[in-house]
């Protein structure tokens, strides 16, 4: 599985984007209300796994990199792992991202704050 965030169709209000992708390789959508059903707690659960196993990764990826005598091939494997990992915390951000509620003033207010703070 990797994930392309080209590819996958702008966040629609209503539906999340979940941490799996179909047989064919296409991302896969929940219809939630909010409530928290059986498959979206899954999709809770996978998340989580999915962000863990990143932290994983990284150990490995800073072991491997910290091992002067590390071959090539330990150093595509690595990379290899943390593209994979990589990939999936874009795809657990995008869906968490698109989930977050709209501030009334339609983002407008955190938008200056960003500009004010790299004036500064």
């Amino acid at each position: 599985m990797s994930y392309d965030r080209d590819a996958v169709p702008a966040p629609v209000p209503g539906l999340r984007l979940l941490p799996w992708e179909s047989e064919g390789g296409k991302p896969c959508f929940l219809s939630a209300d909010g409530a928290g059903g059986v498959l979206s707690r899954l999709a809770d659960e996978v998340e989580a796994e999915q962000l863990c196993d990143g932290a994983e990764v990284l150990k490995g990826a800073v072991a491997v990199l910290d091992d002067g005598k590390a071959g090539e091939h330990a150093l595509r494997l690595a990379l290899r792992a943390t593209t994979q990992s990589f990939g999936d915390v874009l795809r657990v951000a995008d869906s968490r991202g698109a989930r977050l509620p709209v501030a009334a003033d339609g983002g407008q207010e955190a938008g200056e704050r960003e500009l004010r703070a790299e004036r500064t």
